[in-house]
C-alpha cells in the first residue's frame, strides 16, 4: 500500500455550490491524519503550470458557506494531450504530491483516471449542479441549484399572475432533466420539458387554454437546456400564438450555478470530501465517491464514465468491451431505476399542476 505524505486537491469543470465545502473536508481530514495538502489552483491547468500552494487548517476557514470554488476552475485542452499529461505528472513529482482528490464532473473524472494510469492515484468527487453523474443519487450543487431555480421562478410567477402571462423558463441541465423535473413540482409549473421523455406542445397549449377558462392567470413552463437552445424560445412563441396568452421567455443560465450552498449540499460535500481522503489513504484510487440511498460509497471511475455515456446515449462502438456481462446489466438496471424515478416525478407534475 502506498504511503501518503502529501496529497493535492483540485476543482475542475463547471463550478458548483458546495465545492468549497468538499475541499475544506478534504483538507481537514487529511491534516487530521498527518498528511499535508496542496491546493491545486485552476484545475488541471494549474497542475500543468505548477499553480500550487500548501493549505493549512485555517486556509479553509469560512468557506463552507460560499459558492463557487476558492481553488478556481478552468478548461484545459492541453491536459488531454500526451505532452500536457507529462507536464502534469512531472508537476506532481516536483511538488511531492502522492495522490489527488479531484472535484468536478465527468470531464474531471476522465482526467483523474488518466492520471491514475500514469502512477498518480486519484479519487473523484461529483461536483456539478446538473446531477448528471448517473452513478450517484445526488451531486454536489444540485440541491442549491434547485433552490435557486425555485426562488427565481417564484418571482416570475408574481408578475405572471399580475399580468395574466406565461413564462417559458429554460434551466440548466445539459445532460439530465433532474433540475427541471424537480423544480416543476416545487413551483407548480404548468408544463415541463426534459430530454428523457417525449413532450406534446399541442397538448400543452390545450392545457393552458382549458386552465385559463377556469380562471388561472399565471403559467410557468420549465424547459431543460438539454432539449436544445432553440426549443424554449420557439415554444414561447407557439404558446402565445395558439392560446392568446402573452408569453415571455427567460433563460436563467449561469445564475443557477452561483450562491451560497444549501445545508444539504454542505453536508453532502463534507461527507464526500472526508470519505474520499479515507479511501485514498487506505490505498484506493480510480474511484468516484457516490451517494446511494443516503450512504456514501465508491464506484470505479471507468464504470461511472461508461454508465454516463450509456445514459446519455453517447457510447461509441466497443466502449463496453472492457466490462463483464454482469456489469453491463448492472448499468442498464441503474439507468432504468433513474428513469423510473424521473418518470414518477414527470407523472406527478402532470397530475397536480395546472
Amino acid at each position: 500500500m502506498k504511503k501518503f505524505g502529501r496529497i493535492g486537491v483540485l476543482t475542475s469543470g463547471g463550478d458548483a455550490p458546495g465545492m468549497n465545502a468538499a475541499a475544506r473536508a478534504v483538507v481537514r481530514t487529511a491534516l487530521a491524519h498527518g498528511v499535508e495538502v496542496m491546493g491545486i489552483y485552476r484545475g488541471y491547468s494549474g497542475l500543468i503550470d505548477g499553480d500550487i500552494r500548501p493549505l493549512a487548517i485555517r486556509d479553509v476557514s469560512n468557506i463552507i458557506n460560499k459558492g463557487g470554488t476558492f481553488l478556481y476552475s478552468d478548461r484545459c485542452p492541453e491536459f488531454k494531450t500526451p505532452e500536457g499529461m507529462a507536464k502534469a505528472v512531472a508537476t506532481c513529482r516536483e511538488f511531492c504530491i502522492d495522490g489527488i482528490v479531484a472535484i468536478g464532473g465527468d470531464g474531471t473524472f476522465r482526467g483523474a483516471t488518466a492520471l491514475t494510469a500514469e502512477g498518480v492515484p486519484c479519487i473523484g468527487i461529483p461536483g456539478t449542479i446538473d446531477n448528471d453523474i448517473t452513478s450517484t443519487d445526488s451531486t454536489i450543487g444540485f440541491d442549491t441549484a434547485m433552490n435557486t431555480v425555485t426562488e427565481l421562478v417564484d418571482k416570475l410567477r408574481d408578475t405572471c399572475e399580475s399580468h395574466a402571462r406565461c413564462n417559458v423558463v429554460e434551466v440548466m441541465g445539459r445532460g439530465a432533466g433532474d433540475i427541471a423535473l424537480n423544480t416543476a413540482i416545487a413551483t407548480g409549473a404548468t408544463g415541463v420539458v426534459v430530454p428523457e421523455f417525449p413532450f406534446d406542445d399541442d397538448a400543452l397549449c390545450r392545457h393552458i387554454t382549458e386552465a385559463r377558462h377556469i380562471g388561472k392567470r399565471n403559467f410557468i413552463v420549465l424547459v431543460s437546456e438539454g432539449v436544445g437552445s432553440e426549443y424554449a424560445p420557439a415554444l414561447a412563441k407557439k404558446i402565445q400564438s395558439e392560446t392568446g396568452v402573452e408569453t415571455k421567455f427567460a433563460r436563467l443560465a449561469h445564475v443557477v450555478r452561483g450562491g451560497n450552498p444549501s445545508l444539504r449540499d454542505r453536508v453532502l460535500a463534507s461527507r464526500m470530501g472526508s470519505y474520499a481522503v479515507e479511501m485514498l489513504l487506505s490505498g484506493k484510487s480510480n474511484i468516484v465517491i457516490c451517494e446511494k440511498a443516503g450512504n456514501i460509497v465508491s464506484t470505479d471511475i471507468n464504470y461511472a464514465l461508461a454508465l454516463d455515456k450509456m445514459y446519455k446515449g453517447t457510447l461509441a462502438e466497443g466502449q463496453l468491451d472492457a466490462f463483464s456481462a454482469d456489469e453491463v446489466e448492472k448499468m442498464k438496471s441503474e439507468i432504468a431505476a433513474k428513469l423510473d424515478r424521473l418518470s414518477a416525478l414527470n407523472e406527478i407534475a402532470k397530475t397536480i399542476n395546472l
